[in-house]
């Protein structure tokens, strides 16, 4: 860093710093009431409109992944990430024109909810000879205005995007609903352990249940307490954008 930086700039890293080993602190405490270690919960920082050289320096605190919402800014912001320090996932909604913009750019695509989504990644995926890791998202509150495959629908999308070449089912992902208090977001992330669980004890060709990323900036420690392995964590680290 250099000296002409501005002192809002320097706060700013300072906030991040603070708030990245608090988190990471938190996650240990969560992660012991489980009988597990800090290292068996995976820690993604959600970084929708936070800039590329303020992901760098959460990556020089030792962030290990990092996850775009949008295909534009995650393209646009591409050539700055460290990404020989650290792994870039997609976690927002995806549409299938957009597939082969990010295929070979990420390690992993977190939220394909359709037949069709699928079938799109593992084509792209096949045209420049990788294999691209997804995980299901599931609509876990049955909500209208949100994305994911509804519970009773997932044996079908298992079934059928198993199958497919140059993709690999790693897992579940989901958004509950905003909830009033903590116990009733904790029911909607049993609602997805269960889930995971039943899944992972089906042994199925081609599905590895290695991950189940559930709670964001207000719930996760709940629900790493619910069983999540995977966080997505954006607000809670960087906080509001900041200019310079």
């Amino acid at each position: 860093m250099t000296e002409n930086l501005s002192a809002e700039y320097l706060k700013k890293l300072d906030d991040v710093k603070a708030s990245y080993f608090e988190i990471t602190e938190n996650i240990a405490r969560a992660a012991e009431k489980t009988g597990r270690k800090a290292d068996d919960i995976t820690f993604l920082a959600a970084t929708k409109t936070v800039e590329p050289d303020i992901i760098n320096y959460a990556i020089s605190l030792g962030l290990k992944k990092i996850g775009e919402n949008k295909v534009q800014e995650l393209l646009s912001k591409y050539d700055e990430y460290d990404l020989e320090h650290c792994d870039l996932q997609m976690i927002g909604h995806l549409q299938t024109n957009k597939v082969k913009q990010i295929v070979g750019k990420v390690s992993m695509i977190q939220s394909v909810d359709s037949v069709k989504l699928a079938q799109e990644i593992s084509k792209q995926s096949a045209k420049i000879n990788v294999t691209t890791d997804i995980l299901l998202e599931v609509n876990i509150g049955r909500e209208e205005n949100k994305s994911g495959v509804l519970v009773e629908n997932i044996d079908e999308l298992l079934e059928k995007a198993s199958k497919m070449d140059n993709i690999k089912i790693r897992g579940l992902m989901c958004i509950p609903p905003i909830c009033a208090n903590k116990p009733d977001v904790c029911k909607f992330f049993d609602n997805m352990y269960k889930l995971f669980i039943d899944i992972s004890d089906k042994k199925l060709d081609n599905v590895c249940m290695d991950y189940l990323s559930m709670g964001m900036s207000d719930d996760y420690q709940e629900a790493i307490s619910s069983g999540a392995n995977m966080i997505r964590v954006g607000s809670r680290l960087f906080g509001a954008r900041i200019y310079r």
